[in-house]
């Protein structure tokens, strides 16, 4: 998957949902932990999009709860071709767990995601720059959602995405939550490689989040496009 320019992925836990998300979307997060057989759904897959695979622990956002299991998961979604790219924790990494997932899904031609998630607050500017420089140390991208009280706690993440942007680093910012919604039509602007949309607004993953046709009119009225 091309992370060098701005992605936008079209979340879902249906993979039934491509053809209806192939005229915005450049790809599918496939939210392996919100859907009922997601092995058997990669295995069935034929559509064009390629696939970004999520499976998001409980004590993440998601609904997995067996760490060992989703991440043999993510291991197997791996061998899928149509699979481009795989998301782990930050705290995956960190505890060793991540690696092998992560030395696998390369071994198959697979870009790593590595991600951290806040949903209390947004913090400082020094733990966002160092948390999306641990982040990109493991990933190819490194992803960090944050959670917005008031608009100007998107300020601090814009100048951080920027900076790491400059310094070299591939990274997806985003501010969740109402007063933080308009970042994710900003961020892009200031090098963040990846956007997240749902195919149908009443199935959003993430608080705060547009439905991918608004998403991508925005992200490309904004770029001038």
């Amino acid at each position: 998957m091309d992370f060098d320019s701005f992605v936008l992925a079209a979340s879902t836990a249906d993979l039934a949902d491509e053809p209806d998300a192939r005229e915005h979307a450049d790809c599918i997060e496939f939210r392996m932990d919100l859907a009922e057989s997601p092995l058997d759904a990669l295995r069935n897959y034929d559509g064009d999009l390629p696939i970004l695979a999520t499976n998001r622990a409980d004590w993440g956002g998601g609904e997995a709860t067996d760490d060992r299991r989703r991440l043999d998961a993510v291991v197997e979604a791996a061998e899928h071709d149509a699979v481009e790219a795989v998301d782990i924790e930050l705290e995956t990494m960190r505890s060793g767990d991540g690696e092998r997932v992560a030395e696998h899904a390369r071994e198959h031609g697979a870009d790593v995601v590595v991600s951290s998630h806040d949903f209390e607050a947004t913090p400082g500017m020094h733990d966002i720059q160092e948390t999306l420089r641990e982040a990109c140390a493991y990933g190819d991208v490194g992803k960090l959602a944050v959670t917005a009280q008031a608009r100007a706690d998107v300020l601090d993440l814009l100048v951080a995405t920027r900076a790491a942007t400059a310094e070299g680093d591939r990274v997806a910012t985003m501010a969740m939550g109402e007063p933080g919604r308009h970042s994710r039509a900003v961020a892009p602007l200031y090098g963040s490689r990846i956007g997240y949309a749902p195919v149908d607004p009443e199935a959003a993953t993430a608080p705060g989040q547009y439905d991918l046709a608004t998403l991508r009119e925005l992200v490309e009225a904004l770029a001038g496009r």
